[in-house]
């Protein structure tokens, strides 16, 4: 029988966090973010990499505690005007092997918070030479490109009012050539995410997640 990685006391950790955005409480309270929340996530990661390898052998799921797939938990408030110290939310990433911080790629993507769960495949705010790229390949591979779109991946993103410079405003896929992010994702309730087939479910969301990766990485030269 397979034993779920994640149960409630991570949802309930994560909102008394929220109401206790101190580093006086999180000090207090450490053993039990460790217990509930970051060590059931890093043997999540474990337990999906060889299910993410499944998808391509290209992708990193890295269960190390620090410098792995697992986000810090620590927010960056160098220039921000919320000063709290903490996310009140635990996510994990899971790149390609050939991504560097110089270089956007795509991914998939996983975010727990207490009623605001979800997965997420794609590149999101890329750098102008990623984006530029992407959507020269919506224009060269048009066909495949189709084929994603008709199929039930909804792509999202933040949109340009105008068509970008250099790209036909007739073309059949203007309106996806707009997109400043190439996203899809599936949302999931707090009980989906407890249940011992959750890691299931999110492998298969990668899985039917996986061509509009697949065409985003192949179209910035990366192998799939």
């Amino acid at each position: 029988m397979r034993e779920n990685h994640f149960s409630t006391d991570l949802f309930k950790f994560l909102k008394e966090l929220k109401t206790n955005n101190n580093r006086e409480w999180f000090a207090e309270n450490k053993q039990r973010f460790e217990a509930s929340v970051r060590d059931p996530f890093l043997r999540f990661i474990a337990d999906f990499a060889p299910m993410l390898h499944g998808i391509s052998p290209r992708f990193v799921a890295d269960p190390k505690p620090n410098g792995g797939s697992l986000f810090r938990i620590y927010r960056d408030i160098r220039f921000s005007k919320d000063k709290s110290p903490y996310k009140t939310h635990v996510a994990a990433s899971f790149p390609h092997l050939g991504a560097r911080k110089d270089f956007s790629s795509a991914g998939f993507y996983l975010h727990l918070e207490p009623r605001g769960c979800f997965a997420a495949a794609g590149v999101w705010h890329p750098d102008p030479a990623t984006l530029a790229r992407v959507r020269k390949a919506v224009v060269e591979r048009s066909k495949e490109w189709q084929t994603i779109r008709r199929s039930k991946l909804e792509v999202q993103g933040d949109r340009l009012t105008r068509p970008p410079k250099g790209f036909d405003p007739h073309h059949p896929f203007i309106e996806d050539l707009k997109l400043k992010d190439f996203v899809s994702s599936v949302r999931y309730t707090d009980k989906q995410v407890c249940d011992p087939k959750f890691i299931l479910e999110f492998a298969n969301t990668c899985r039917k997640m996986s061509p509009l990766v697949r065409f985003i990485t192949t179209s910035l030269g990366l192998d799939w």
